[in-house]
């Protein structure tokens, strides 16, 4: 077994790691992540919040079907891509979608990368990268990248600040300048990052820190980027609970659920 230490924001994606390998071993899994559940097994750590934890867990699944379906359908378009995946942790959506051909960057903090790499051999095509994302020296390790370039940034913008997000952005935008360069980014509503809480994010140390409206105001911070479109995780609720398909065109309810802004910047 492998003991993990770590605390914060660093130590959410174990709660998210636990909740993929539960929902796989269903009888009818809606998401099926062979590699999260022998990472579960093989971990020396208590997931008993994360267990407990359903609020958390039906919105990490309802993330995951919605963003492997929206990558799954940019790589199809786009089949000889580079995807760069900011705050990876544990994520394994590059075996759920790879097509065999893709460029593939896994990005995280140094001890997240550490920890990942105990678990996940990654180098060639598929490759990880040790350095925040605020940080413009994680560009270095992607070499000359051209054509087509996806950059997935999930479960990270409302743990930093405005500030932060625009710094991102533009280092996304200025050193991918010869590429179409698309952004999937995961943002949270005001209000839920002030009034809401999950119990097993409480239980790391991590604290919501910012939100925003809506993708418009994400992409006024670097104008580089122009919004394409705003998709709601309501998406992801509705394949599991088929109620949603009726709430979720509730305004309040499709307003306070997470988002992902579909951001564009021309070569």
């Amino acid at each position: 077994m492998e003991k993990a230490q770590m605390t914060g924001v660093p130590e959410t994606m174990l709660q998210t790691l636990y909740a993929r390998a539960k929902e796989s071993q269903k009888e009818k899994p809606l998401i099926w992540d062979p590699q999260a559940i022998e990472i579960v097994n093989q971990l020396d750590y208590d997931f008993a919040a994360a267990d407990r934890d359903f609020k958390m867990s039906a919105g990490v699944i309802a993330r995951t079907i919605l963003l492997d379906n929206m990558t799954k359908r940019y790589i199809d378009a786009h089949p000889e891509a580079t995807v760069i995946n900011i705050a990876c942790g544990m994520d394994t959506r590059v075996y759920r979608v790879d097509n065999g051909k893709i460029r593939w960057f896994n990005l995280d903090l140094p001890e997240t990368i550490a920890v990942r790499k105990q678990f996940l051999q990654e180098e060639g095509r598929i490759s990880m990268i040790a350095a925040s994302a605020m940080d413009e020296t994680w560009t270095a390790p992607t070499g000359t990248v051209t054509g087509d370039l996806l950059v997935i940034v999930e479960g990270l913008s409302m743990y930093l600040t405005e500030q932060d997000v625009k710094q991102m952005l533009d280092i996304i935008a200025s050193h991918f300048g010869s590429c179409r360069v698309t952004v999937f980014l995961e943002y949270m509503s005001p209000l839920v990052v002030k009034h809401v809480r999950e119990k097993s994010i409480d239980q790391s140390g991590a604290k919501f820190t910012w939100g925003t409206k809506s993708g418009a105001d994400i992409c006024r911070l670097s104008p580089s980027f122009h919004l394409t479109e705003d998709r709601s995780l309501v998406e992801g609720m509705a394949v599991m609970y088929p109620i949603y398909k009726v709430i979720g065109k509730i305004r309040p309810i499709r307003n306070l659920s997470n988002k992902i802004a579909v951001m564009e910047k021309t070569a």
